[in-house]
């Protein structure tokens, strides 16, 4: 089972991640939605499409854009679709 964890806490855990690139892709049920703040960052994949980014916020703690996810993302992508990805320190176990 994936696991992705920041400061002490897990933000999602679940046996049906997409691995892409190297990144965990969990689906987006299997995060704790209660640590996520909409970001007003977005970033442009060529293959993948635009993505958007969350912040996580744990015990007063905020790592900025630390997570992200395609809302549309392009044909090629579509196996990510409902799906969010981490990284900024957000340490993610198989």
């Amino acid at each position: 089972m994936a696991k992705a964890t920041w400061n002490g806490a897990v933000i999602a855990e679940s046996d049906d991640t997409v691995v892409v690139e190297g990144n965990h892709y969990f689906p987006r049920e299997a995060v704790d939605a209660s640590l996520l703040r909409e970001s007003d960052t977005h970033t442009v994949c060529p293959w993948k499409g635009t993505a958007s980014y969350y912040s996580i916020e744990v015990d007063g703690r905020t790592n900025a854009d630390a997570a992200w996810y395609y809302p549309e993302p392009k044909d090629a992508a579509r196996e990510i679709t409902g799906r969010i990805a981490f990284w900024r320190g957000v340490t993610v176990t198989p």
